[in-house]
């Protein structure tokens, strides 16, 4: 089995990035991961694991976001870049915008959210002051810039929600008030599950439709499927880009490698 030092969790257009592509499933201790894709990116080796299953075929709130991450880190990944749709609470991130996740709110009401639910008599407090990893994050920003001529927004906070239903408008001030800038489904636990595995985790998020209540017809799932779509090339070139300057070793920009050095009581 292809060993690989990056992953990308996305939607399955990104997946073409990858050359000498291989389909493999993964057993894990949470259940099989099927349909990851190993390949290269400029002769770089590179997982490939599809948030949403094959054909999406799994809503955001059965997603088995431990099964995905412990996969990936069954097959040696220590930096994970992640696409995810975004709704936009704010009227100057129009949709079509690119943000750099640098924060979450998390509203989800169902998730198991961590690796250590004290087994053994073992407890893990894991600092998020940091959630994402800040020397991807700048990578990221400087490449969707130097990609494209539309805006991109650093420090950018994400407000996750269980889904599947889409929030109502008064959930959408609500979670303005307590700063949020774009709301979604999926990027909790996920991105705690990485830190928890000391893993480098970041996120590129397109902005493909106006959060609830601030346009004035109903959410739909057309609009932001095809903006997705559209935007598909931007994000496999930023990818791209982002993996080509990354250095060999972690621990740079970043302490995401040490995140249990201090956590277990």
């Amino acid at each position: 089995m292809v060993m690989s030092h990056i992953g990308i969790i996305g939607g399955s257009g990104v997946y073409t990035l990858l050359e000498k592509t291989k389909v493999v499933d993964v057993d894990t201790p949470f259940g099989r991961v099927k349909e990851v894709r190993t390949g290269t990116i400029g002769g770089i080796d590179v997982v490939f694991l599809p948030r949403h299953g094959s054909g999406h075929s799994i809503p955001p709130h059965r997603i088995n976001f431990r099964a995905n991450i412990f996969a990936l880190h069954k097959l040696g990944v220590e930096r994970i870049m992640s696409t995810t749709a975004v709704g936009s609470c704010h009227n100057q991130m129009p949709p079509g915008s690119l943000a750099i996740l640098d924060q979450f709110l998390d509203f989800t009401k169902n998730r198991i959210t961590t690796f250590y639910e004290g087994d053994e008599g073992r407890v893990f407090h894991v600092d998020m002051t940091t959630p994402y990893c800040p020397e991807m994050g700048k990578l990221l920003l400087e490449e969707a810039k130097s990609v494209t001529n539309r805006e991109v927004f650093p420090e950018v906070t994400y407000a996750c929600m269980e889904g599947p239903r889409y929030e109502t408008p008064a959930e959408i001030n609500a979670i303005r008030v307590l700063g949020a800038d774009v709301v979604g489904m999926t990027n909790v636990p996920e991105v705690v599950l990485a830190r928890e595995k000391s893993m480098c985790y970041s996120s590129l998020a397109l902005v493909t439709n106006w959060a609830a209540g601030m346009a004035d017809s109903p959410l739909g799932t057309t609009e932001v499927v095809e903006l997705m779509k559209k935007n598909i090339e931007v994000l496999k070139s930023v990818f791209s880009r982002v993996i080509d300057r990354l250095p060999e070793e972690r621990g740079g920009g970043c302490d995401c490698a040490k995140a249990l050095d201090d956590a277990e009581i």
